[in-house]
């Protein structure tokens, strides 16, 4: 089995590409090991040592490490887990997938949501995808859209201006009620 790695803008995370389907659909993101739990590739991942955020993808796995660790010494690592989980043949989830997380909208802002998703993805996703993260709508209220950001995204550097010079812009050139965006965690 052969993994293909890349970079990403967050110099804490690689992205890695098994060459097969990780999630097929949705996303899903670990932030510690006790939310690894449904997920035995991110448990395993967790068990290295220097292993911070695990997130994955449709196509792809992104690894955030600690500063205690380097690439050279981890990457190995986790190419071992990620090849003897998928040849395992175990699945990448276990039991019922979460649902949606709840969003903060008025129901007269539905439209204006609609829009603001349609626009988050068919432009945004796949670009933040390929940076091996993924952007969550969470609200709409006042003009001001808020957003979670996933995988390498979360506590990349430059995931400030990526939403406030890339999205933000985008959005209110798009949708005129949109006057900010903001990012929140969950």
């Amino acid at each position: 089995m052969f993994i293909e790695t890349e970079g990403t803008p967050n110099p804490a995370t690689l992205k890695f590409l098994p060459g097969r389907a990780v999630m097929g659909s949705g996303t899903a993101d670990f932030a510690a090991p006790e939310a690894a739990q449904r997920s035995p590739i991110a448990e395993a991942l967790f068990d290295l040592p220097g292993v911070a955020r695990v997130f994955l993808g449709s196509d792809f796995i992104t690894v955030t490490k600690s500063d205690e660790i380097g690439w050279q010494a981890l990457k190995p690592q986790v190419l071992g887990v990620v090849v003897d989980h998928f040849i395992s043949g175990r699945p990448v989830i276990e039991g019922e997938a979460e649902g949606p997380a709840s969003e903060d909208v008025l129901p007269e802002d539905e439209e204006i949501v609609a829009q603001i998703k349609e626009l988050l993805d068919t432009r945004v996703r796949p670009a933040v995808a390929g940076d091996g993260g993924d952007i969550v709508f969470r609200g709409y209220r006042d003009g001001i859209v808020k957003l979670h950001m996933q995988g390498s995204c979360s506590g990349c550097p430059s995931s400030r201006a990526t939403l406030k010079h890339g999205i933000e812009n985008m959005l209110r050139h798009y949708v005129p009620e949109v006057v900010a965006v903001e990012q929140v965690e969950i």
